[in-house]
């Protein structure tokens, strides 16, 4: 029986699967003992969760539709608060998958590096698109801010239900008639 063995590693461990389906895992024993760029990444992504959690949470406040956060101009400057923990919440999040990347391609092609060598996997890449999101998504409030905050609130006002039978009862009191309109006849609700 020949079994082959797929090695990946994340941050947070490393683990083994082989061609059975079987994955065994081991978590890193010691923080202090990692690599200083697996410290370094695990603490921006930490931040950048934590940026974005308050991001979430000020984006909420900011929103036109929402009745808390006061006036006009004070929900603009709140989403473009929130716009800004959205940013920096990216730039934590790509700083982190870019210097992991860096570090596992230096690695990858380097001749005199005989440990075990690793590929970019799919975690990077949903990574690097997260963090575009958030940086984009923060611009968009950002740009908020930039709406005209002079011109005021437009409202709407409910005039009350309209039926066909109420722009025939106005056609037929144009025409002077004695009879008294139905409201209310079979062809109302067609």
């Amino acid at each position: 029986v020949i079994t082959t063995a797929t090695f990946w590693a994340n941050l947070w461990k490393t683990c083994v699967t082989d061609s059975t389906g079987v994955s065994n895992c081991k978590d890193f024993p010691s923080m202090l003992a990692l690599d200083g760029y697996i410290q370094a990444c695990r603490g921006l992504m930490i931040s950048a969760v934590c940026l974005g959690f308050f991001g979430a949470i000020f984006g909420l406040v900011g929103m036109k539709c929402t009745k808390v956060g006061g006036s006009d101009q004070t929900k603009a400057k709140i989403a473009c608060l929130a716009g800004l923990i959205f940013i920096l919440s990216g730039l934590c999040s790509m700083t982190s998958c870019s210097l992991y990347a860096n570090r596992i391609t230096s690695e990858f092609f380097d001749p005199s590096f005989v440990a075990q060598k690793y590929e970019l996997g799919a975690a990077l890449f949903i990574g690097w698109a997260g963090a575009s999101l958030c940086i984009i998504g923060g611009s968009i409030f950002c740009f908020s801010i930039a709406e005209n905050s002079n011109s005021p609130r437009r409202g709407y006002a409910y005039n009350g239900a309209t039926s066909v039978m109420s722009a025939r009862t106005k056609v037929q009191n144009s025409i002077p008639d004695k009879t008294t309109p139905k409201h209310f006849d079979k062809n109302a609700y067609v």
